[in-house]
């Protein structure tokens, strides 16, 4: 029977939520929920340890929160290490991508996550970690853990693997020398595709070229002391009653609120409407996320020309790329018609 440690955070390890997020990493070896179903998809392998650590804690202190997990792993005897899944939770994505690069590298041992396409982890790490194609949310769970199971046990069992398609995780960028059996030669597959292209016909290529979506860095300000400066914050900062609607997770939606003559965020006046993290700290104090009080002492000494009479708003965990996209394209439109020369964009 081959042994697999199990890495989860503290919300899947039943510690608590957001207000658990510091939680320090620790190791244990009774079952939870994801151990039990991934317990009872697997042949051969059990879930012998389970790591939990906090998002949070994982995010501000890596080399402490790795510390402990490759410490703990030198201790046991394990043959794969498995992360998640992460679903569209960037900071757990995060997480499970460098536990499961770290344990590679240190070990030289499998280890695999499940992802969904959208969560940041993915292009952090899938050149380098396997990472099954997950679900959104939790409500994917079984399924996801399913898949992970499934290619372990093929993976340890010694099979053939296929490529990442037909596997179902994200391609690393790796190509191999495959003599298809039973297949028309290249000469007539290439030409059976660009009879395809010519007519308009779908058709899948041999040979994908990763799109590769990189926005060039801007230009430094020449001078800051006679510069118009905005913020545009993806923490959710909002007036009290939201008058946007804007979602808490997943948003679709920005806003635009005036600040002019205000020297800060007053506390139930703003508060933050934003899923992804404890509400308490902004809440009581909205220039955490939005800092309109450190803006205007910036100003005021001569360090920035001004400061821009609106601040803009939305909210980042779930949202997906594509909306991300187009509302940063609608904000940044808006910005160049208000002749703002800088932004300091705050996130969370």
């Amino acid at each position: 029977m081959k042994k697999a440690v199990l890495y989860i955070n503290q919300f899947f390890g039943q510690i608590g939520g957001e207000d658990k997020a510091d939680f320090e990493p620790e190791i244990r070896t009774e079952e939870n929920g994801v151990s039990q179903a991934l317990n009872a998809a697997l042949k051969d392998i059990e879930v012998t340890h389970t790591i939990i650590c906090g998002d949070n804690y994982m995010g501000s202190r890596q080399e402490e929160a790795l510390a402990f997990v490759t410490g703990q792993l030198e201790k046991i005897d394990f043959d794969v290490v498995i992360a998640g899944p992460a679903f569209q939770a960037g900071r757990y994505g995060n997480a499970c991508g460098i536990v499961c690069k770290t344990v590679q590298d240190k070990f030289g041992k499998p280890a695999i996550t499940s992802m969904h396409e959208e969560n940041p982890g993915v292009d952090l790490f899938r050149n380098d970690v396997i990472i099954m194609k997950g679900g959104k949310s939790a409500a994917a769970m079984k399924k996801d853990i399913a898949k992970m199971a499934d290619y372990l046990n093929r993976k340890l069992a010694g099979e053939t693997m296929g490529c990442a398609d037909d596997e179902g995780y994200f391609g690393r960028g790796l190509r191999h020398q495959v003599w298809p059996q039973g297949e028309a030669p290249a000469s007539k597959r290439v030409i059976d595709m660009l009879l395809k292209k010519l007519h308009g016909e779908p058709f899948v290529t041999e040979l994908p070229i990763p799109k590769s979506d990189r926005v060039p860095i801007a230009a430094p300000v020449k001078d800051l002391s006679h510069a118009k400066v905005a913020i545009v914050t993806s923490g959710g900062v909002v007036p009290v009653d939201n008058p946007d609607r804007i979602q808490s997770a997943s948003a679709t939606r920005w806003g635009r609120y005036d600040i002019n003559g205000m020297e800060r965020l007053e506390s139930g006046v703003f508060k933050t409407i934003h899923a992804g993290y404890d509400p308490a700290v902004c809440d009581a104090n909205p220039n955490v996320c939005v800092p309109v009080d450190a803006m205007r002492d910036m100003e005021k000494k001569g360090k920035i020309g001004e400061l821009h009479h609106y601040f803009y708003s939305t909210v980042g965990t779930g949202t997906t790329q594509a909306e991300a996209t187009r509302m940063g394209n609608e904000i940044a439109s808006k910005l160049k018609e208000e002749q703002v020369d800088a932004v300091l964009l705050v996130s969370t």
